[in-house]
């Protein structure tokens, strides 16, 4: 939010953001913009006028929680064991975007543009966050040549949004993750 701009608007901005937190957890990414203009008592234009998109919305929505998760992938970064570090962050991430209705949404490359990851601020800020785990992981032969941050947040908006509706969601998300990590073959 800009800071120039007039303190009434600052205060719808700031009031648009704390009910659309609390549609989005309720309701998913499917949150009702007419909804959130309703409760927040302001007009449907001023919603656009501060959100111009959905996508914008859920990134104001996510930010808090992309800051954590950027947090703590700098707090892993200086781990032992690099392939542990980067599992555990993404571990992190898992549990957020499947208990944080609308997160997997927010990171969801969704066609607009050509570049998924660059264009989408949340995703960018993992992207960013990860890739000391990842380089590092790489460069110890803990993770395969290739892999990309992009792609391993690629999977985790996968699970989660496959798991959105599971009766359990975080704790199905979970299992997913670690039969992705462990891979399909017997461990012998």
């Amino acid at each position: 939010m800009p800071d120039h701009q007039r303190a009434d608007a600052r205060r719808n901005y700031a009031l648009i953001l704390a009910v659309a937190e609390e549609e989005v957890a309720a309701h998913g990414a499917d949150a009702s913009l007419e909804q959130i203009a309703r409760t927040a008592g302001v007009g449907s234009a001023t919603v656009r006028r501060h959100f111009p998109t959905r996508r914008a919305l859920l990134e104001a929505v996510s930010r808090k929680r992309i800051e954590a998760l950027s947090v703590r992938a700098h707090e892993l970064t200086g781990e032992d064991d690099s392939r542990d570090a980067l599992l555990e962050w993404l571990s992190d991430v898992v549990a957020y975007s499947a208990s944080a209705r609308g997160l997997a949404a927010a990171l969801a490359y969704d066609g607009s543009t050509s570049d998924a990851v660059h264009d989408n601020a949340c995703s960018s800020a993992l992207e960013e966050a990860g890739a000391p785990l990842l380089r590092r992981a790489a460069r110890d032969g803990a993770v395969a040549a290739g892999v990309t941050v992009a792609d391993l947040i690629t999977l985790v908006v996968g699970i989660a949004l496959a798991t959105e509706h599971h009766p359990d969601p975080a704790a199905q998300a979970d299992r997913l993750f670690r039969l992705t990590v462990a891979g399909l073959s017997p461990q012998g």
